[in-house]
């Protein structure tokens, strides 16, 4: 078992900058496999979207299109993930969502990241609110 946590939402106005961390820990038994983490959001009436993910190891990274060229995706580690949210617009405005898979390269990363049932473990989401 996984337990994941984000933190570091917050308001901002338009054109600012926040930045979003997340620890996954291993809580019980032993998990095998590559660790992986991603970055979701979901707005109100809205489906969840995959924001950006990372490649086990952090070799690659992954982007929405929406948010390809503003955010960044980093890791310390395995189990520590960070979000750098630049130039936000009201658009972002969502609850942001830290979660973790295993990656076993039964299906290619480049192709899925994005899908939530890839990923076993969530966060309980943090706020993220720009204002115009």
């Amino acid at each position: 078992q996984v337990q994941v946590v984000e933190s570091g939402g917050g308001s901002v106005q338009a054109g600012g900058s926040l930045r979003l961390s997340c620890v996954a820990s291993v809580v019980s038994g032993y998990t095998s496999g590559q660790l992986f983490m991603g970055w979701f959001r979901q707005a109100p009436g809205k489906e969840r979207e995959g924001v950006a993910s990372i490649y086990p190891g952090g070799s690659r990274t992954y982007y929405a299109d929406s948010v390809a060229g503003r955010f960044t995706i980093s890791q310390d580690n395995a189990k520590k993930s960070y979000l750098q949210m630049n130039s936000l617009t009201p658009e972002d405005t969502a609850m942001y969502y830290c979660a973790a898979g295993v990656y076993d390269e039964s299906w290619w990363f480049s192709s899925a990241w994005y899908i939530p049932e890839r990923y076993t473990y969530w966060g309980q989401g943090t706020q993220v609110t720009v204002s115009s």
